[in-house]
């Protein structure tokens, strides 16, 4: 049961695109104020748990905490911080009657779970113009399904985006390139993609290429997609001012960039230095924006990443400067703080309805870095700049879940930390869980240790991991798809698969995924191995180098289970299987025809 109530003048985010009748009154769940904006007041019995938020900070149960929902671009992904690159609205308490609130609402929410009381939710925001989604379900699981139907289907990359990716801040040339691919082919490491950072571009310039670093870029993208590699550029928000850039002089010419409140071109500082925002909620400007990856398209690009798009300015205050300029939609003037978590939304949308135009039917990759609910359905996220932290590879497994529920399946993290030295440890862990996500991608920051996967002396033990993904890759993204087209999440809380196990509502570090096997990676520094909680008997499986693994049968409980660091660990529930493969270089070499299948014993 879905009901929706209608606040003030909402603002149309287009997050939601079934149609839904307007509710008379207030809604039964909460009491709702209006005296200063809005605020819902809940409250919560002791054991509910509380779920959702999408790219939120600490557990996947949220309760007994603070958070922000205001797209903010800060890498020190801490205990304390409260806002995160995406805002995502949506909230589920799970207890004896669960349901779940989806807060429509484009600019700052603060959703107290329990903090200032243990036993109350409070939703508020400093404008009572908003839509409120009421959803009523027989479980947690229910709820979180309806609300994905109401959102509208989950994009879907093509399948070379479940490759293994490199990437590096620091790329530079062909040679830089090169050199990389050369690196993986050279130890037999499978390899897909190879991201380009900003250094490609002329200056900074979007839709732009170095033409010293890359003399023919055409032919450049066809030698790397000959090779099975295929280059991903960045796309960043900000538009260089400067005279004789197409895109510059188009933008002012047909009144398509942000203004400032006396309606010239507002001036923010970026990576190019003086920039100007592109107004991705104008229609006319989106359509404008997105007709330039038509540039790189044709130049054999087959994938992108956006960035920088919360929106990122340098040397202020973001959250000042937000309310110094606007938007123009539908010829009303906007000021852009209040709707601020729309905007990384809405040029992943220019992008993903651009393709249609471009080339009808056919997918290309897309992930962005900010987001609001209604971006996955034109593209993926990545978790943005974490840290070469063993917190963050707990972080990144228990956050998984709660994007899920928001919709973005299509979703993965920097392996081994943008920031900082990674170690071998920290990378091999942090791929055995990347085998799984959808994204996987090694990611670094400029000034940080090479950490390519051929870069720490022995490479078995990488290629081993890696190789896993590849077996299992179709496997994967049949489950993938099958989630996207029928509303369904890849990745599930324990407690949503045993809603009856009072041990499973506890576990945050292991996750169901699809509805065949269940993931435990270890994330700790020197571990040999960690617990597990089995909710029924399972099949461990441990994939090991060269094309081997094992198979023990465990009964439901509590378990030691050892992992080496060259092992990939996975249990299988039992009466399911799944498929494996031979492992090949990149995914155009994988041949399905030679699948074995492994469980249900």
């Amino acid at each position: 049961m879905i009901r929706k109530y209608i606040f003030g003048e909402p603002f149309e985010t287009e997050a939601v695109v079934e149609k839904i009748q307007e509710e008379k009154g207030l809604p039964s769940h909460g009491e709702v104020s209006l005296e200063k904006g809005f605020t819902i007041t809940c409250h919560m019995e002791e054991n509910d748990i509380v779920y959702g938020l999408g790219e939120a900070n600490r557990g996947i149960n949220k309760r007994g905490y603070c958070y922000v929902s205001y797209c903010t671009d800060d890498p020190y992904h801490t205990e304390d911080k409260r806002s995160f690159y995406g805002a995502h609205n949506f909230i589920v308490v799970s207890g004896s009657n669960p349901f779940g609130l989806f807060i429509d609402y484009p600019s700052k929410v603060t959703f107290d779970v329990g903090y200032s009381d243990q036993d109350v939710l409070t939703i508020s925001c400093e404008r009572a113009d908003l839509y409120l989604y009421v959803i009523e379900g027989e479980s947690a699981y229910d709820v979180v399904r309806q609300f994905r139907r109401i959102i509208g289907r989950s994009y879907i990359p093509p399948k070379f985006a479940f490759g293994f990716g490199q990437s590096r801040w620091g790329y530079r040339t062909e040679t830089d390139f090169r050199t990389v691919a050369d690196g993986y082919r050279k130890n037999r490491i499978p390899l897909d993609m190879i991201y380009m950072d900003i250094d490609y571009m002329q200056d900074y310039k979007d839709f732009t290429v170095n033409k010293d670093n890359f003399p023919d870029f055409p032919s450049f993208v066809k030698e790397m997609k000959d090779r099975g590699i295929r280059l991903i550029p960045i796309i960043d928000a900000g538009v260089k001012i400067e005279e004789g850039y197409s895109v510059y002089e188009e933008g002012v010419e047909r009144g398509y960039f942000c203004k400032d409140e006396k309606d010239s071109e507002y001036v923010a500082e970026v990576w190019p230095g003086d920039t100007h925002f592109p107004d991705v909620l104008n229609k006319e400007a989106r359509k404008w924006f997105g007709d330039h990856y038509r540039y790189l398209i044709r130049q054999g690009i087959e994938g992108f990443w956006n960035d920088m798009n919360e929106p990122t300015m340098f040397h202020c205050d973001p959250k000042e400067e937000y309310k110094n300029f606007y938007h123009c939609v539908d010829g009303k003037k906007i000021r852009h703080d209040r709707v601020h978590n729309l905007y990384g939304y809405n040029m992943t949308r220019a992008a993903g309805e651009a393709f249609e135009r471009i080339e009808p039917g056919k997918r290309f990759l897309m992930f962005s870095r900010s987001s609001y609910v209604g971006m996955h359905r034109y593209g993926g996220i990545w978790t943005g700049d974490n840290h070469s932290w063993w917190s963050h590879l707990l972080l990144n497994l228990k956050m998984l879940p709660s994007l899920n529920m928001c919709g973005f399946l299509y979703v993965g993290a920097d392996l081994g930390g943008f920031g900082g030295d990674t170690t071998r440890d920290l990378l091999l862990r942090w791929l055995a869980l990347g085998v799984f996500t959808p994204l996987m991608r090694n990611h670094a920051a400029l000034g940080t240790r090479q950490q390519e996967a051929y870069q720490f002396g022995d490479t078995e033990d990488f290629r081993g991991i890696i190789e896993t993904r590849y077996r299992l890759l179709p496997y994967l993204y049949r489950v993938y798809v099958k989630a996207a087209l029928e509303d369904d999440m890849y990745f599930k809380p324990l407690a949503f698969a045993y809603p009856e196990d009072g041990f499973a509502k506890e576990v945050e570090d292991q996750l169901m995924l699809g509805d065949e096997i269940m993931i435990a990676p270890v994330y700790l520094q020197n571990a040999g191995g960690r617990y597990v909680y089995l909710p029924e008997r399972m099949m461990f499986v441990k994939f090991w180098k060269d094309g081997q693994h094992s198979e023990q049968i465990l009964e439901k409980g509590h378990h030691y289970v050892e992992v080496a660091l060259h092992e990939v660990p996975l249990f299988i529930r039992e009466g399911k299987q799944i498929p494996l493969v031979p492992a090949a270089q990149c995914v155009e070499e994988i041949d399905e025809t030679e699948e074995e299948l492994i469980g249900s014993w």
